[in-house]
């Protein structure tokens, strides 16, 4: 899967439509997907809904942190694909329903709680939440939370102002959207109507247009407190969806808040879909040859339910906060001025292709150690000889510690800190490991005494996924993209992607003249080290 952002994302001009899904009061009233549509199969009859608790799901640290921000441009990531065929908006609707059912955090939204306990989210709330959000007292979320009571023993959840709260989804309309300057026209088509009576809208966008379209909707529609945080668009070529063996194959991009995907949910969103169309087209009941996925909310709670981290790992913590002046990692080189947000400016670099990547692979093997040691290795010597510094960056580590969260759609990382001053190979390798282990714990109560994680701007971090070793992946034709939004931004990111096609990397970073110099040259060096053992080698 491709990494890039929605400025430089590929794809294909055409007409571009969203999916709008009608958020219910109550979970209570949601008859789950309308199978009757457009496929001939019976609808079920309601499954029954636990009782949701009164002081609402559980939040987890990422969460609480990412959603306290508030509603802004630029909270949501997403991921694009092409479809093998062509598609109806009808059939692609009901695919992405029966996905929105498999997946509990897709039916959950966020509101403010108020200083008594109730809770709010904007001019709609009244009518969307019902008399069921009245006050929620501290008994309540005891007894909702049994840790909270026992927090010498268990780690608990954060110290939140929010409320999360599962809510039921019904079908809902399209709309196209036009270029941005441009506004939106609804298409004359619900999950209820007939073909025959759908209208093809006419207006084709350029690629360029299409981009700038889906920034802005997903900077409207994907925001913390939406309801829901997320939207299914399609570009296609306009024909009449009643037409589906005329009309090319659609491209489809997700988007969603951050507080309910990660980039390991963003594939499992793609093998759903995917999956559940074909299921649909050939008549077979949606899904059924899929794994039942646990709710992210579940997970949520197993992570509250947790012993305590150890003492080493408290003091471990507070020692590289104290290393760092009390907050976390920041970039060791000049970035210029960055005391408030600018533009980003972003950086993506194929390093190696499959063959240069498999000799990296077996100069790490001899060495003893994975593939992640030698980039480590490699930011840890430039560090040294650029800045005089070791490498300290913030490290997510994913949370899907038992099988079971394999399957599910939610925000299943942690962040730990990698800290290292020795480039050996084996030197780093072991700092890769502690790192892991560090994230291997909550950060509520390691984070608690501190009032949440501790940032100031220039903060560093640096991920790392190999999509070879996951459980799950896609098929390489369908073009999968793991998109990200356009930010401000005062920090630097750098991701590194392992797949069937090599090494990459892409890099954010603050869009100013200084950090424009040193980010580049701090890039064609790191690049130039990853390369030089399998040149060397080869």
């Amino acid at each position: 899967m491709r990494l890039t952002n929605v400025a430089q994302m590929h794809t294909r001009p055409g007409r571009l439509s969203s999916y709008s899904v009608v958020a219910a009061p109550t979970p209570g009233s949601d008859p789950g997907p309308d199978r009757r549509v457009g496929f001939g199969m019976p609808q079920p009859e309601p499954a029954a809904q636990p009782a949701q608790p009164p002081a609402g799901l559980p939040v987890s640290f990422d969460q609480n942190r990412h959603v306290s921000f508030g509603s802004r441009p630029g909270s949501w990531m997403a991921v694009s694909f092409q479809l093998d065929g062509p598609a109806s908006l009808e059939e692609i609707a009901q695919a992405w329903l029966e996905v929105i059912h498999r997946h509990g955090t897709l039916r959950t939204v966020f509101d403010w709680r108020e200083p008594d306990g109730s809770s709010h989210g904007g001019a709609d709330h009244a009518a969307f939440v019902g008399d069921e959000a009245s006050a929620v007292s501290s008994q309540d979320r005891s007894a909702e939370n049994p840790s909270a009571e026992n927090s010498d023993q268990r780690s608990g959840g954060p110290d939140t102002d929010l409320l999360l709260r599962e809510v039921g989804i019904r079908p809902g309309t399209w709309e196209q959207l036009m270029a941005p300057d441009a506004g939106h026209q609804v298409i004359g088509f619900n999950a209820d109507a007939h073909p025959s009576r759908q209208e093809s809208a006419r207006e084709h966008l350029s690629a360029t247009e299409v981009k700038a379209a889906l920034r802005a909707h997903f900077d409207s529609v994907c925001d913390p407190f939406g309801r829901p945080s997320h939207r299914l668009c399609v570009i296609d070529d306009g024909e009449s969806a009643a037409v589906r063996d005329t009309a090319g194959s659609p491209q489809i991009i997700i988007g969603s808040d951050h507080s309910h995907v990660d980039a390991w949910s963003l594939l499992v969103l793609v093998r759903d879909f995917t999956a559940v169309l074909a299921d649909l087209r050939a008549g077979r009941p949606p899904a059924a040859q899929l794994p039942i996925p646990e709710p992210f909310s579940a997970h949520t709670a197993a992570w509250e339910n947790k012993p305590m981290p150890p003492a080493e790992i408290r003091t471990r913590w507070q020692e590289i906060l104290d290393a760092g002046g009390g907050v976390m990692p920041t970039f060791p080189l000049p970035l210029g001025d960055i005391s408030l947000p600018v533009s980003e400016k972003v950086e993506v670099r194929d390093v190696l292709d499959t063959a240069e990547l498999d000799r990296l692979e077996d100069h790490a093997k001899a060495a003893g150690v994975r593939l992640i040691a030698v980039a480590v290795s490699v930011m840890t010597r430039l560090f040294r000889e650029l800045g005089d510094q070791p490498l300290r960056t913030v490290f997510p580590v994913h949370s899907r510690d038992e099988p079971r969260w394999f399957d599910s759609v939610g925000w299943f990382i942690t962040n730990a800190v990698l800290e290292n001053d020795d480039d050996d190979l084996l030197a780093s390798y072991r700092a890769v490991k502690e790192a892991i282990r560090l994230g291997s714990h909550p950060m509520s109560p390691i984070m608690r005494p501190y009032g949440g994680m501790p940032a100031e701007p220039g903060m560093f971090a640096m991920s790392w996924l190999d999509h070879r070793r996951l459980p799950i992946n896609v098929d390489e034709a369908l073009n999968a993209q793991h998109v990200s939004a356009v930010v401000q931004t005062d920090g630097v990111m750098i991701w590194f992607v392992v797949n069937e096609t090599g090494l990459h990397l892409r890099c954010r970073y603050p869009d100013t003249e200084q950090a424009r110099e040193t980010m580049h040259n701090w890039l064609d060096a790191v690049v130039e080290g990853l390369r030089a053992p399998s040149i060397v080698e080869g």
